[in-house]
């Protein structure tokens, strides 16, 4: 069953154009390095590790199996629904997740991520052609890295001088390298070509709304006339890549259901992780954060949460006790400690009433502390090896305690991905009645390659949104 293909495939050109325009130094690898973490601190990545690793594997692969096998390659899902993937100088390539659910198996994410990685190696970046940085430029970057303007009108924001900043020839090299690499790496080439046909679908889909809504078409910006569905050129180069090798062909690395399994659950539409920091601890029952360390982990036990630097040089451990309105934290700091206090310091943080002070005893110290938060006293305990030097991290967590904000909470259930056998008699109509999404039946059709008119069969595994 040929799956839905987001229409981004070629998109990345695109995104990729406008990112180097902005810095204006095509080519530099730290052009994409500095992006990428700006990217990382603005929890721009999708919150599902084992699928991060899978995309990583999968492009990692490819990448071996490539014309820079040696080259630094990071590849990163994106939490955005767009039907969108990009790749910046220095080898980073990232994929939304709105992109991975209308694909239908692991080859298909294989020619995405070869695509991307053929633009990289071909040195695109380097090689395209000059085009002006306009404010269409600033404003469509700002849509792509932060999701903050409506589709339709970001599709209006690029302007011809950024089609052209690779060009057809660029396009179809990035195909021919791409099919290399998928051949070379065991996946089917004809992949290619029907993430290809899925994107025409989805092409035709905006159309029709456009068409009922009254609004503009949202053809990403006209890269579908740069690849036609009966691209001839697209498929010689295809069947020219899959007939490298003869008979030496790598077997196919699919492991069956591996990538149904990662799919499962992958969060459809908007996003339901809410605008937390990955710098920081969330306990989301007791409804308080404190940021953690650079390189520190957290757990949370029966009885305490214990914040732990890496080689386990430090620790500082949060214990909590029904507060007292009677007393004041500073009290309650100075009638549980044990040693000499010194160095007190009150507290007044985010609204939250505190106290801190290191406590000495035997000539080991540790870095104690108190904040009254609801009904709740939260006793902070942090000991190291080299107490002067971790101290001022024992003290940052302290300092940084406060409630969680209402942006920081996760305010709805949200869509999900889930794949369910066809039952006997049901249909796309029946099927897409239960599911509470606009445009359901259509959305049901593009999700499993069945658009505008295809109907499953029985027992096919399909995928619905929940």
């Amino acid at each position: 069953m040929n799956k839905q293909r987001p229409i981004f495939f070629f998109f990345i050109a695109t995104v990729s154009v406008a990112l180097v325009l902005l810095t204006g130094c095509a080519g530099n690898p730290s052009i994409g390095k500095n992006q990428h973490a700006k990217m990382l601190a603005q929890g721009a990545t999708y919150d599902d590790r084992e699928l991060q690793a899978y995309v990583n594997r999968v492009g990692q692969r490819l990448v071996a199996n490539s014309d820079k096998p040696n080259s630094p390659f990071t590849f990163t899902v994106i939490d955005s629904p767009d039907i969108n993937a990009f790749a910046a100088p220095g080898g980073y390539v990232y994929v939304n997740r709105g992109l991975l659910a209308y694909l239908e198996n692991e080859a298909e994410l294989a020619a995405v991520l070869a695509h991307e990685i053929g633009h990289v190696t071909a040195s695109h970046h380097n090689r395209r052609q000059a085009a002006s940085v306009t404010n269409s430029v600033v404003a469509t970057t700002t849509y792509v890295l932060t999701g903050s303007s409506d589709l339709a009108s970001a599709s209006n924001m690029y302007g011809s001088e950024l089609i052209s900043g690779y060009g057809r020839d660029m396009e179809l090299e990035a195909d021919g390298l791409g099919a290399q690499y998928m051949h070379q790496s065991g996946y089917d080439t004809d992949s290619l070509l029907e993430v290809i046909g899925v994107l025409k679908d989805q092409e035709q889909f905006q159309r029709v709304k456009s068409r009922d809504g009254g609004k503009p078409i949202a053809s990403y910006h006209g890269l579908y006339a740069t690849h036609p569905r009966n691209d001839q050129r697209l498929k010689t180069v295809v069947k020219t890549a899959g007939q490298l090798g003869g008979e030496t062909q790598v077997e196919d690395p699919s492991l069956p259901g591996e990538f149904q399994r990662h799919i499962e659950g992958l969060t459809w539409g908007e996003s339901v992780q809410s605008e937390r920091a990955q710098n920081r601890y969330y306990h989301n029952k007791l409804g308080f954060t404190f940021e953690q360390p650079l390189g520190w982990t957290v757990r949370a036990g029966s009885k305490s949460i214990l914040a732990r630097a890496a080689d386990g040089s430090a620790e500082l451990s949060i214990s909590i006790r029904r507060r007292d309105q009677r007393l004041t934290p500073q009290s309650v700091l100075e009638k549980n400690a044990t040693g000499t206090l010194s160095a007190g310091i009150a507290l007044d943080q985010f609204g939250l009433k505190g106290y801190t002070a290191v406590a000495s005893s035997d000539k080991k110290s540790r870095r104690l502390g108190v904040v009254d938060y609801n009904n709740l006293s939260y006793l902070f305990d942090g000991k190291a090896q080299n107490f002067a030097l971790e101290d001022d991290a024992l003290l940052s967590i302290i300092e940084s305690f406060r409630p969680t904000l209402a942006a920081e909470r996760q305010v709805s259930s949200g869509y999900y991905v889930h794949y369910i056998q066809v039952p006997r008699g049901a249909t796309i109509s029946s099927l897409a009645a239960s599911m509470r999404i606009p445009n359901a039946e259509a959305q049901l059709r593009l999700l499993n390659g069945l658009y505008p008119r295809g109907e499953p069969r029985i027992g096919d595994w399909i995928k619905v949104i929940q």
